[in-house]
């Protein structure tokens, strides 16, 4: 069983930044592929990014050129590092490992 724990949300003004962070304990399976999703108030989950053992990204189409996803494989952490942030990237950042373990959740909120 993996243990995520994320950090790093918050309220930001537009044109803002926050940097997120998701550490993994608790396994020895290896993590392959870590990431981050994110779900607004009625709209479905959906990719920001995702990043492999090897550094391969994958990033949603919205964030790209904003938004920069990196990992510590020594620390098993993953970090979004998010810029220019919108209104529209308002909703709640949920860490992923293996598609199979997710995080509990980290509010985004962006407003003036």
């Amino acid at each position: 069983q993996v243990q995520l724990v994320e950090s790093g949300g918050g309220l930001v003004q537009p044109g803002g930044s926050l940097r997120l962070s998701c550490a993994a304990s608790g396994s020895s399976v290896p993590i392959l592929i870590s990431g981050w999703y994110r779900q607004a108030p009625g709209k479905q989950r959906e990719l920001v990014a995702l990043i492999t053992s090897a550094g391969s990204i994958t990033s949603g189409d919205s964030v790209k050129g904003r938004f920069t996803i990196s990992r510590d494989n020594g620390k098993n952490t993953v970090y979004l590092q998010m810029t220019s942030l919108k209104s529209e990237d308002t909703a709640v950042y949920y860490c992923n490992v293996n598609y199979n373990w997710w995080g509990q959740g980290t509010q985004v909120t962006v407003s003036s």
